[in-house]
């Protein structure tokens, strides 16, 4: 799966589960400032990236996210383990 994959697939899950708005979701935007989850939604969203990825997330490779490109680089990096 490619970085731009990823994005899709992650952006798709942000508008279906939070309803954000497309438009919203850039690779820089950041996850708890501009797209307004919370931790709650966080961990929902692990949850649906290890459906998507087949492997267990550690909650400690997530907790320096802070973009939506952090999250396309951590489950690329996942992926290509």
């Amino acid at each position: 799966m490619t970085r731009d994959e990823i994005f899709a697939t992650l952006s798709e899950y942000l508008q279906e589960m939070f309803e954000v708005p497309a438009e919203s979701v850039t690779l820089e935007a950041k996850l708890f400032e501009d797209l307004d989850l919370d931790s709650i939604d966080a961990v929902d969203l692990v949850v649906r990236l290890q459906d998507l990825t087949g492997k267990k997330i550690k909650p400690e490779a997530f907790k320096t996210v802070r973009t939506v490109s952090d999250v396309v680089d951590r489950v690329h990096d996942l992926l290509t383990e």
